[in-house]
């Protein structure tokens, strides 16, 4: 009897710990920690499924598609807000089915979140125009699009921006004009075509790297990867053809020199300015040289040096983009946020504001720049005043109100400035035979003037 009393301590010690497990609720922890790994699992958004270039990019949100190849007539919905409707369903239900155990829960849940899922897919069956019976799950899923041969130079033109590659061709012409030597066509031509094939490259290239944020942005949803209308082994190829050959050009039918320019260019856009979107405001700083490598590549093609004229048109050019950029992100900042960009408009406003006022004041000083080096005459800073304090008026007005329309009036204007200015610059031009009279030309253009003068 003394034993079995001394063993009634031990006994009680033990009943005491179990019933503090079942209290604590020890037992439903391995539940809980699958409900949350579920859960975790459930909300992670995968923005790119990448099968690499043999399948398109599929967006996904809860391991549903969200975008397709096929375009939608309604507007694409937020991954954020669906997730936001999902939560909500979760709540309804919760309140109306009360839970008694955590795994009554889990399965309460994932019944719930497998009829939202039903009930979304039907109605974007019924959208589509589709029978909801006689749709597979694969149907519902990506469908390839078919490509028409008629339709492939649009789609590659917008592929490469033709647009912003036309600008580039269009500052790399003025830089080849502004050179202080005699103007040669067949230089022209291959310097202008060798910077417009690696733009095209360059753009190709960007748009490749960034169609899973594209595809959250209004401004760059229906470019052609985002809408599947081309495969990215195919942008890639075209990407390929235009950057090699243009390099080539450059390299060999210009100058090494121009070549390695075009090379880097295209090194700093993909490379360097590309990540950085989503990275730090620098991008800005780093497109910006991105921008003004093009002008100094014409004065290169035509003079072979790199001297304080190709910088002094870099830097025009360097200062112009920050008001024209700055302008055009203040509008679209729903859309940077919602692609993942790390813009100035975004994160630093006032930033933003008064970097491209201090721009525009910049124009102003390169353009009294310009006589002092001796590339143009002194009425070109004279001639150039009315307009480069014209912009320099609304980035103020941009910097002190801070709203779309003072925005949208200097986006606008930078719009024609830039070629206004550089037209100027090239009507104030020195003359290539007043420079010769005073041995300012670059060596190995002294002989080809003194031939143009002969008769």
């Amino acid at each position: 009897m003394s034993a079995a009393r001394r063993c009634r301590p031990p006994q009680a010690l033990a009943g005491l710990f179990v019933w503090h497990l079942r209290n604590t609720g020890v037992r439903q922890r391995p539940c809980r920690f699958m409900h949350l790994y579920h859960v975790a699992n459930d909300r992670l958004i995968t923005f790119q499924y990448f099968n690499f270039l043999k399948r398109m990019y599929v967006t996904q949100c809860n391991k549903d598609l969200s975008q397709r190849a096929k375009p939608k007539s309604d507007s694409i919905v937020s991954p954020f807000h669906e997730l936001q409707q999902l939560d909500q369903e979760k709540k309804a239900v919760n309140k109306i089915n009360p839970i008694s155990s955590p795994v009554h829960h889990l399965w309460s849940e994932t019944s719930s979140r497998n009829k939202w899922r039903e009930l979304k897919s039907t109605a974007e069956t019924e959208d589509s125009g589709i029978p909801v019976g006689n749709e597979s799950k694969e149907d519902r899923r990506w469908k390839e699009m078919k490509l028409r041969l008629d339709d492939l130079p649009g789609i590659l033109a917008r592929l490469s921006k033709i647009k912003l590659t036309a600008l580039v061709v269009s500052t790399t012409s003025a830089g080849f004009a502004m050179a202080p030597v005699p103007f040669e066509l067949t230089c022209f031509l291959l310097a202008s075509l060798g910077t417009g094939l690696a733009s095209c490259a360059a753009n190709s290239i960007n748009q490749f790297f960034e169609v899973p944020f594209d595809s959250n942005m209004n401004r760059t949803k229906n470019r052609p990867l985002v809408r599947g209308q081309i495969s990215p082994l195919l942008a890639v190829c075209f990407a390929a053809s235009c950057g090699i050959p243009g390099i080539a050009l450059l390299t060999l039918g210009v100058n090494p020199l121009t070549g390695a320019l075009g090379a880097f260019n295209i090194f700093l856009y993909t490379c360097c300015y590309t990540p950085l979107k989503r990275m730090s405001i620098a991008n800005t700083w780093v497109g910006a040289v991105v921008g003004a490598i093009p002008p100094v590549m014409g004065w290169t093609a035509a003079t072979g040096t790199l001297d304080a004229g190709a910088l002094l048109l870099g830097g025009i050019l360097y200062s112009w983009q920050f008001p024209h950029f700055n302008a055009l992100s203040w509008g679209l900042r729903e859309d940077y946020s919602r692609g993942g960009y790390c813009m100035m408009s975004v994160t630093h406003p006032g930033l933003c504001r008064r970097v491209a006022l201090r721009h525009c004041l910049a124009l102003i000083g390169l353009s009294t720049l310009a006589p002092v080096l001796n590339i143009t005459t002194w009425t070109f800073p004279i001639i150039s005043l009315p307009i480069n304090l014209y912009i320099s008026y609304l980035g103020f007005r941009f910097y002190k109100d801070a709203d779309r329309s003072s925005s949208r009036k200097l986006f606008f204007c930078s719009l024609w400035h830039l070629p206004m200015l550089l037209l100027v610059m090239f009507t104030c031009k020195k003359s290539v035979l007043e420079k010769e009279d005073k041995g300012d030309l670059p060596r190995g253009s002294h002989e080809t003037a003194m031939e143009i003068r002969l008769p």
